[in-house]
Order: C-alpha cells, then sequence, then structure tokens
C-alpha cells in the first residue's frame, strides 16, 4: 500500500467530528493511512489548517490480522481514551494535560473537552 502524502497533506475533503459519528458514517471500514487536521493547532506556532497527525489501520498487527479499520480508529480518537488512542496521548502531551486514572483500573486517560 502506497501513501500518497500530498493527499495526506492537502486533502480534497476533511470530515468534521460531527459528520463521523453521524450514521451513516463517511468514514469506510477498509484499512489504510489517515490524517488528523487541525483548523486551529495546539500550539500557535504550528499554524492552521495542518496535519499534525498521521494513524494507520494496518492489515496485519503481529501475531495476528488486525480488526482495526479507518472507521474504528478515527471514531476511537473521538470518542475514546488516552489509553487507546496515540491521538488523544500525543495531544495531552503537547499540552501539559495531567493522565488520569479511570476508575479503578490501569486505564489513563485527560479531564478535558477533547
Amino acid at each position: 500500500m502506497g501513501v500518497n502524502v500530498e493527499l495526506l497533506q492537502r486533502p480534497e475533503r476533511l470530515w468534521s467530528r460531527a459528520e463521523v459519528l453521524t450514521r451513516p458514517t463517511p468514514v469506510p471500514p477498509v484499512v489504510g493511512v489517515y490524517g488528523w487536521h487541525f483548523a486551529t493547532a495546539p500550539d500557535p506556532a504550528l499554524g492552521s489548517n495542518r496535519l499534525l497527525y498521521v494513524g494507520i489501520a494496518p492489515r496485519h498487527m503481529r501475531p495476528r490480522v488486525s480488526r482495526q479499520s479507518l472507521r474504528t480508529r478515527i471514531r476511537y480518537h473521538f470518542r475514546g481514551n488516552a489509553a487507546g488512542s496515540t491521538l488523544r496521548l500525543s495531544l495531552g502531551c503537547l499540552l501539559g494535560l495531567e493522565l488520569r486514572r479511570v476508575g479503578s483500573g490501569a486505564r489513563m486517560t485527560y479531564r478535558s473537552p477533547f
């Protein structure tokens, strides 16, 4: 699978949170690479409408075949927690947010609106 870097940096269309979480969602249930763009970057020095994260929904995750797809990964970034979302974990670190344990388990997340 080749990655079109130009298309990641300047996509034809960007989808909002509301669009991605609606049913039916426009995000296909396929493997692939996705970019995360921000209208307002977490750090003003980065500018606006910037590609700040690239993720992958791989076909294989050794030693098994992955059940993740673009749809499951992207939706999880919007609704999940920092323990399962590298995007959330990275953003929290950039913003200097404090990780907190969720419930009585070992899962960690941030207290924040994203």
